[in-house]
């Protein structure tokens, strides 16, 4: 017998619901008010399908009753309980009809308003669906306002992530064609609530039209749908996003992943007993914001503000480089592993992440070409100035929120989601300052200097993206300025916060940098990095003369393409800049301003350090260089003998700056006076311990003592950015006194002066200020001038006590 309509009713543990929903839905159809066939009455162009999807209670009695009562009504039974999604696909899949009402058992949505749904069927759409969100849907009793506004939440970050434009995935009142219906269904894979979204992007795929319908809706107690099931239904999304990845895509993670876990090879052996010699301190703080970040959060301390270090004073941690954005979420493993351990996972994951997302990106807006592209976005992520910041800066090596910002302005240029992506815009902008505003304001910089090169050459176009784009970024300023209001004015105007940071007169790149190898590249070598660079986390350039002789290549044979154009200009505007104020004639004593000079002053732009602009270079040379390779692999085979060729200088190009292992030794552990916990008995509430010297940019190894006692005692001094004089100038460290300046002179000139009365009273009031309870002297060069120094200060002898030198300043002091 032929079916209009079959009505698919998933139920678990619905004895209370189940026996009135199923008499409203036969009454409704016998009484013909559906207006169409299905309720004509016969009895032969309906059914209806219940699903017990393994209840517990009297409901698989009620469908019995309700099948053995009339013919039309079929009952699907599943031995044990595995979710709506699994239910909906058996009731579906058993159904014959021409069309395919699925409705939930408490009714929420009255079983008349499917003469609504099906007029937009009849309009040609091949599937209708409820909405309780799109103008004209009448909510007659709502649910607690909590749980409404979770709700909402959940549906809103639903629909952004898998299917944009439709307002309300989850009312269970869906009306579909029949046929598709099945074919969606039978392609399923979700067994929860996550089916809904599922079905809906299948349709999307298909091309098949959907109308979005507004509804009559009422809560009804009892609802099985908590709002924990949203983030259920993200997960599941999630997880059906894993399973439709392509083997060659995983393969290139995989292959990220594994050049990753290479550059950090020497200290994943032992994260907590290696250390990495050229991150300088860098590593010791950089683990010091995990732990001292994780310590917030399993507090509930204030994430913006420590006096941990530089006590009394404290440090403004949001006018550091803390990356909330990471070192939050990673919380977790630094309670478990140690922050040795959390920033080397974050660090090799954030690595691959980043390769991963410039993949991403190439691969949606350049070229198909997975090689081509895995080649591009491993020059992106991997190039010699993103190696050199892998030492020990996270913050300009962990960027995978870069491409994600600029394919959604992107998005915004095409104006056809302008609202949509401009919130999306706002939210990745927003969690990109929680990572690192520097490396934001150099992608802000590389997007302007492409979207100018691409404009000239395109105006027409660049006229119709400029009003979508400059409405889409209004919108992605008020989403994102609302949520770092606070922690920007925090970072700005709150305690131990600074104007600007000295960086010196000029740090800019020599032009022979751009030309020349990093260190750490197969064809680097130590000296000639070290006069180029200011230190060896700072490599910001040596992309290599072969990689520049390449780009020319590529910039020459595809001219024609304005994409090349723009990536040609920004890879050369972005290298002038880096040259800083003023620069110097290679070769020669010339001296001309550079064109960093009208920038140095503005706001922002005086803290950057110049030469990281050529960072820029990368993705715009990964770009060209994708292209390039895709170009080759899609010639035809009469010029095989060429792409060959083609290929091979590619490679020839590449492997100079292919990047060897970062160097790692093992790492100097603190003494036993703090690793065994012995300094506890010489501290009281509120006091400090003092090294000697106190910890500075030069010498920051108390930050370790400090995370390997659990944060247990503070410090002043430290290795931080903090604000120094009348004008709260940014300097690295703290403000200098008499004794942190003294202290620092004997350990750098390894000789003792003569302490004078003076000398004696500004000791005794830093120490105060400091509120010390005991100074501690490590075993370490110019340590015996050290002491001597120190001596002379209190006037009396250190103690040796678990491998160091103290003074307790309780008896005497």
């Amino acid at each position: 017998m032929s079916v209009d309509l079959s009505v698919v009713v998933p139920a678990y543990n619905e004895e209370r619901r189940l026996a009135p929903t199923l008499a409203a839905i036969r009454a409704y159809l016998e009484d013909g008010t559906d207006g169409g066939p299905a309720g004509s009455g016969d009895g032969t162009r309906w059914e209806l399908i219940v699903v017990d999807d393994g209840s517990t209670d009297g409901t698989l009695d009620i469908a019995a009753d309700a099948e053995a009562a009339d013919p039309r009504v079929r009952l699907v039974h599943s031995p044990r309980n595995r979710g709506k999604g699994h239910a909906l696909r058996l009731g579906v899949l058993a159904s014959r009809g021409d069309r395919v009402l699925i409705t939930d058992a408490d009714l929420a949505t009255p079983i008349e308003e499917l003469e609504c749904l099906d007029k937009a069927l009849a309009e040609g759409h091949a599937a209708a669906i409820g909405s309780r969100a799109r103008p004209g849907a009448t909510i007659e009793s709502h649910q607690h306002r909590l749980r409404e506004l979770l709700g909402r939440t959940g549906n809103f970050l639903i629909r952004t992530v898998a299917v944009p434009g439709v307002r309300d995935t989850q009312c269970g009142f869906k009306l579909f064609d029949g046929d598709r219906a099945r074919e969606a269904f039978a392609a399923s894979r979700l067994r929860g609530w996550g089916i809904d979204v599922e079905i809906l992007q299948y349709f999307r795929r298909s091309g098949w039209p959907v109308a979005e319908v507004p509804v009559r809706w009422a809560h009804q107690e009892g609802s099985k749908v908590r709002p924990v099931d949203y983030a259920k239904v993200l997960a599941e999304l999630t997880s059906l996003k894993a399973r439709t990845l392509r083997p060659r895509d995983l393969l290139v993670a995989a292959l990220f992943l594994a050049m990753a876990v290479t550059l950090y090879s020497g200290r994943w052996a032992a994260p907590g007993a290696r250390y990495l010699p050229d991150s300088l301190q860098d590593q010791n703080q950089w683990e010091w914001f995990f732990a001292v970040t994780a310590d917030n959060v399993r507090h509930l301390h204030n994430p913006l503000f420590t006096d941990l270090q530089n006590h009394p004073d404290g440090v403004n941690l949001m006018a550091n480089t803390v990356m909330l954005g990471l070192s939050v979420p990673f919380a977790p493993v630094t309670w478990l592993f140690g922050p040795a351990a959390a920033l080397n996972a974050a660090m090799t994951l954030g690595l691959a992440a980043t390769a991963l997302a410039w993949y991403w990106l190439i691969r949606r807006r350049l070229v198909r070409h997975r090689g081509a592209a895995a080649a591009g976005a491993a020059l992106a992520a991997f190039a010699p100035p993103m190696v050199s910041h892998a030492h020990a800066h996270p913050n300009f090596m962990v960027l995978f929120m870069i491409p994600l910002i600029i394919d959604r302005a992107l998005r915004l240029c095409e104006g056809t989601r302008v609202v949509r992506d401009g919130v999306i815009l706002g939210l990745f902008t927003t969690y990109q300052i929680f990572l690192g505003e520097e490396p934001l304001l150099l992608a802000a910089v590389g997007m302007l200097l492409f979207a100018a090169a691409y404009g000239l050459a395109h105006r027409d176009m660049a006229r119709a993206a400029l009003r979508p784009l400059a409405r889409g970024l209004g919108v992605a300023v008020a989403v994102t300025v609302p949520l770092v209001a606070l922690p920007l004015y925090w970072q700005f105007f709150g305690p131990q916060s600074y104007t600007s940071v000295l960086h010196g007169d000029n740090a800019g790149n020599s032009p022979l940098a751009l030309l020349s190898f990093a260190e750490r590249s197969l064809a680097g070598n130590e000296q000639t990095a070290a006069a180029l660079s200011a230190n060896p986390t700072e490599q910001n350039a040596f992309y290599g003369w072969p990689l520049a002789a390449l780009a020319f290549a590529i910039v020459v044979r595809l001219w024609e393409w304005t994409v090349v154009k723009a990536l040609a200009f920004t890879v050369l505007a972005a290298a002038f800049l880096s040259l800083g104020p003023k620069f110097r004639v290679p070769l020669t004593d010339i001296v001309l301003p550079g064109p960093w000079a009208p920038l140095s002053h503005l706001p922002l732009f005086e803290s950057v350090i110049e030469s990281r602009v050529a960072m820029v270079c990368a993705p715009a040379l990964g770009m060209l260089v994708a292209l390039a390779l895709a170009g080759l692999f899609a010639a035809p085979r009469r010029m095989t003998a060429a792409r060959y060729a083609g290929v091979a200088a590619v490679a020839l190009a590449l492997l100079p700056i292919v990047p060897a292992p970062l160097r790692a030794v093992e790492r100097e552990q603190p003494p036993g006076f703090i690793a065994d916990g012995t300094w506890k008995k010489y501290l009281g509430d509120g006091e400090t311990l003092v090294p000697v010297p106190l910890p500075d940019p030069a010498g920051a190894e108390a930050l370790h003592w400090q995370t390997t006692a659990g944060l247990g005692f503070r410090l002043p001094g430290g290795y931080f950015n903090g604000p120094w004089g009348p004008d709260r100038v940014g300097i690295y460290g703290a403000s200098p006194r008499n004794t942190s300046d003294l202290l620092r002179d004997v350990r750098a000139a390894g000789r003792a002066p003569r302490i004078t009365d003076a000398w004696r009273r500004a000791a005794r009031e830093d120490l105060a200020y400091w509120n010390a309870g005991v100074l501690v002297l490590a075993p370490q060069e110019h340590d015996t001038e050290l002491r001597v120094t120190v001596e002379e200060l209190l006037d009396r002898p250190g103690k040796w006590v678990d491998g160091v030198w103290i003074w307790d300043l309780h008896k005497g002091s």
